[in-house]
């Protein structure tokens, strides 16, 4: 689905610019960022310290700065793989455009990112932040949808796959429709008997690659359509 998050998140960028409006695309890695149109590293854009915790506040963002006018300006906050990263950046976030926001409107000290409209992109289903030594229940609780930031959220969710759309022929395309739903379906626990994390999946003789003595081949490809 990250091809079609990032098309979103384009399409995003490009309406309002053209209206000339500010748009800050961010992510939570140096690859990703990559992506977006001009886009930026978090921590690059706002300054968040290395080591956050809940009272941290974004060093990019202070009082009189360039950075700070930049910030009042902004018309939408787009942050993609949002699912990588501690919720406390979110936090921190929060906090420091509440105080830039409330120069304006002491109202917005209230409001969730001072009134500022932010997208959060990203699959809770994929790569989750990195906790050293940390349990399943540890990741959890530091994961984006475990803060209280995410009772404002209102979730949309992706449900077709770019692409599994290009290139197949209506001869198949109920084919693809039905494999993409199974795909969602294992992401969202519908496949299989209940589970605690672990699970076997049975996979069609139909989805199988045989591959003989060469299954490196076959792979290749079936993957690549050469």
């Amino acid at each position: 689905m990250e091809q079609w998050e990032r098309r979103t998140c384009g399409s995003l960028c490009v309406a309002l610019r053209r209206k000339e409006k500010i748009v800050l695309p961010v992510a939570s890695s140096g690859i990703t960022y990559l992506l977006l149109p001009c886009g930026r590293t978090a921590h690059s854009r706002f300054g968040p310290p290395l080591n956050v915790d809940e009272n941290s506040t974004c060093h990019g963002i202070k009082a009189g700065s360039d950075l700070k006018n930049l910030h009042m300006k902004t018309k939408l906050i787009i942050w993609d793989e949002a699912p990588m990263i501690h919720k406390y950046y979110f936090v921190t976030l929060d906090r420091s455009l509440k105080d830039v926001m409330q120069s304006i409107n002491p109202g917005n000290h209230h409001i969730p990112f001072g009134g500022k409209v932010v997208v959060f992109a990203g699959d809770l289903r994929k790569i989750l932040l990195v906790v050293p030594i940390g349990s399943r229940q540890d990741i959890v609780f530091l994961a984006i949808n475990s803060s209280y930031l995410w009772n404002f959220c209102r979730v949309l969710r992706l449900t077709q796959s770019t692409r599994l759309r290009i290139g197949p022929d209506k001869s198949n395309l109920e084919e693809v429709r039905e494999f993409s739903k199974w795909i969602l379906n294992i992401g969202d626990d519908k496949v299989g008997e209940s589970n605690d994390g672990e699970a076997n999946i049975e996979i069609s003789h139909e989805a199988l690659i045989y591959g003989g003595d060469d299954p490196i081949s076959p792979i290749v490809d079936n993957t690549y359509l050469i």
